[in-house]
């Protein structure tokens, strides 16, 4: 048994180690001699994080079936390295690759990755709603959760709530979505497949 849960381990990190040497980071030096930096470990994490990009901690150490420990000691490597930054988002501390992402994007990744904040954004980039009630009812929630996921989103710049609940720099919330919904979710997926069939209707 612990010799299929090592291989398993292994073949994860081998599949995401190859995503990490393919992916340009920066602060990555290359030809280290230093052992630690061409390990399977830390290019893991540079390959998971070029695909989930604002992972929090538990799940980048489940993902990847690293140890706790393990997964502290190579996140802060990394850290001190250059080659990814993190940021605090409620409870969770979320990573991504280093100097990628602006501000303004990571805390839109920070929200897709949270399943009711995601889908909100999904149905209002589909059809803005009149009233948070009318919200409510779509996405099948109480008016309280809107209210208050409403509020956290039009603070953070991502709602607009003037005139109607309408999604706030549209385009930029539709790009993360687009690009990375395999890491979402099937809300997201089932979204981004439809958007890419109105690009190509639109570029017919």
């Amino acid at each position: 048994m612990r010799d299929s849960v090592d291989e398993r381990k292994r073949t994860t990190l081998r599949r995401f180690a190859a995503l990490g040497a393919a992916t340009p980071f920066v602060g990555v030096a290359s030809g280290s001699s230093d052992d630690e930096s061409r390990s399977e470990v830390p290019a893991a994490i540079r390959g998971y994080l070029s695909t989930t990009p604002g992972a929090h901690f538990s799940k980048l150490r489940d993902d990847l079936k690293l140890g706790t420990g393990e997964t502290q000691h190579h996140l802060r490597a990394l850290v001190e390295a250059g080659e990814v930054e993190s940021r605090r988002d409620g409870e969770y501390r979320r990573f991504f690759p280093a100097e990628r992402f602006s501000e303004f994007e990571q805390v839109t990744l920070g929200y897709l990755r949270r399943e009711t904040p995601r889908k909100l954004l999904i149905e209002l980039l589909e059809s803005p709603a009149d009233t948070g009630s009318a919200l409510a009812d779509r996405l099948d929630v109480s008016r309280a959760t809107v209210s208050n996921y409403a509020s956290e989103l039009e603070e953070a710049g991502l709602l607009d709530r003037s005139e109607e609940y309408a999604v706030d720099n549209p385009e930029t919330v539709l790009t993360l979505l687009v690009r990375y919904a395999d890491s979402f979710g099937p809300d997201a997926v089932a979204f981004a497949a439809e958007a890419d069939e109105l690009i190509r209707v639109d570029r017919s």
